[in-house]
């Protein structure tokens, strides 16, 4: 099955109280690729989920799944597949009776319920009470019923959370092999390095507003113009001083190591030579995902962590 709308929000709003959590956020999920939702914790990933999936009403805006809101699908589960919280089942249920009583509200054949079973690597515990499974098998389990009703459109909310290797090799592939019939992808995610495997896009949102909107290759890319040059040398105050501009950001960890963000390493062994300044290593750092999320976020993290050196008196 495929989607010809995908997911929209259009100056999606949601305060509580005096608190905006989602700040006019207007973006378009389209079919055919995976699409990561990033942003540091608290930026609004989990109330915009919800207001996708119409378990919360926005305060402005609208939300809408495949051209109109989740609450207007006759049979949601056929249109919309969605994981949360994969551990919202009845623990005294077995896998296969947790999916036939979902089955059953949108009229969807027993032969559907053994496929995600099966596809879900879960055939051989299918009549097992879900209280016994481990973290990564009740991960499965919702991505199976997330699975069931043959969805156009995935949300899906941390999908390798508890799985072994094996299963994040799995869920990547299964994702892939779906945007690629024509589905719509939209997986929200801590971890920076399974996001650069998996998606083709990015939506990144702080403190409920759009940040970005972009492909992943043209995010690390602009990412690389910033990227860190790392500089050891046994004067690293010295040429951090002379290296010190309005655009240049140096950190120093350890002692004899400099990590230099705004200019390149042929500026910096120019300045190095020019001075005397012994170099043991001028390594440029490549430009990575999880780098250019942290430069885009910095402003915006909710929780900011002090190095422990910071304040530490003798």
């Amino acid at each position: 099955m495929t989607s010809t709308h995908g997911l929209e929000a259009a100056g999606l709003t949601k305060r509580y109280g005096d608190k905006t959590v989602v700040d006019d956020l207007t973006f378009t999920v389209r079919p055919g690729t995976v699409t990561g939702f990033l942003g540091p914790n608290g930026a609004g990933k989990s109330t915009t989920l919800r207001m996708l999936l119409g378990l919360d009403a926005p305060t402005r805006g609208r939300a809408t799944v495949a051209g109109r809101s989740y609450a207007a699908h006759p049979a949601p589960l056929t249109q919309v597949g969605a994981l949360l919280e994969a551990r919202s089942v009845h623990p005294g249920r077995t896998a296969q009776d947790h999916l036939l009583a979902l089955a059953h509200t949108h009229g969807i054949p027993r032969r559907r319920v053994t496929h995600v079973l099966e596809l879900a690597g879960l055939t051989a515990v299918a009549r097992q009470r879900v209280k016994g499974f481990s973290l990564g098998m009740g991960q499965r389990l919702g991505i199976a019923a997330a699975l069931l009703g043959d969805p156009a459109t995935l949300i899906l909310d941390e999908p390798v959370n508890g799985l072994d290797p094996e299963g994040v090799l799995w869920i990547r592939n299964l994702l892939t092999s779906l945007a690629a019939e024509g589905r719509t992808v939209f997986i929200s995610s801590h971890l920076m390095s399974e996001t650069a495997l998996t998606a083709d896009h990015l939506i990144i949102i702080g403190r409920g507003r759009l940040l970005a909107d972009t492909t992943v290759a043209d995010f690390v890319r602009g990412a690389a113009r910033t990227a860190a040059v790392k500089v050891v040398t046994p004067q690293p105050e010295r040429l951090r001083a002379l290296l010190a501009a309005p655009d240049v950001r140096i950190t120093a960890d350890p002692a004899d190591t400099l990590e230099v963000h705004g200019t390149d390493s042929a500026h910096i062994g120019r300045i190095a030579a020019e001075n005397a300044i012994p170099l043991t290593e001028l390594t440029p750092q490549a430009a990575s995902l999880e780098q250019a999320f942290m430069d885009l976020t910095r402003d915006t993290v909710e929780y900011q962590a002090r190095p422990a050196h910071e304040g530490a008196t003798a």
